[in-house]
């Protein structure tokens, strides 16, 4: 189980089993999903920021969401989320947990567990040839986060990957702009 500071044990784990268990049982008529064809998993790592998604109960009230995803020699992936509680000023709240590799995916399809024995499944759809933003989604497109390296994204950028989100089928309505500072 993840260490965590500042964050109520109780509601965390509540949060997140409801968030798991929702990503294991969702309809799989949404399996038609593509992924990026690879993922460098060294170039993928290190943090990134939360620059929109779509609202989720397990991230109520958070601001300055990030991710930092640092690779094991065991191979598996450290997943490490922090936000700031209801305000960009607010008590960091943290997170980690681990990413497990779909194989035969090109490392592109992970299962994400916080809590034993749950894993969700965390499908990377979009991701620049830099590696300075990245599109994470399920397969059931009810969750969806658009990241990038730095907290404010190129507008250009962005519209261009709501433009390939419309195109993948995507709500476009249900998603939230991140605060970041």
């Amino acid at each position: 189980m993840g260490s965590m500071t500042n964050f109520p044990f109780s509601r965390s784990i509540t949060l997140f089993i409801s968030f798991l268990i929702a990503l294991t049982t969702m309809k799989s008529h949404a399996q038609t999903l593509e992924t990026v064809p690879y993922v460098d998993l060294n170039k993928f790592a290190g943090k990134w920021h939360e620059i929109a998604s779509y609202p989720q109960r397990f991230q109520k009230g958070c601001h300055c969401t990030t991710a930092e995803y640092t690779p094991t020699d065991k191979g598996y992936i450290i997943v490490e989320n922090r936000c700031n509680k209801d305000s960009i000023n607010g008590r960091e709240t943290y997170i980690k947990g681990k990413a497990f590799i779909d194989e035969n995916t090109g490392n592109s399809k992970l299962k994400v567990q916080f809590f034993w024995p749950f894993k969700g499944k965390y499908w990377i759809i979009d991701l620049a040839d830099d590696y300075s933003y990245a599109v994470v989604s399920h397969p059931n497109r009810e969750y969806l986060w658009i990241l990038c390296r730095t907290p404010k994204m190129d507008e250009k950028i962005y519209q261009e990957i709501i433009i390939r989100l419309q195109s993948k089928g995507f709500d476009l309505s249900k998603i939230q702009i991140t605060v970041q500072k």
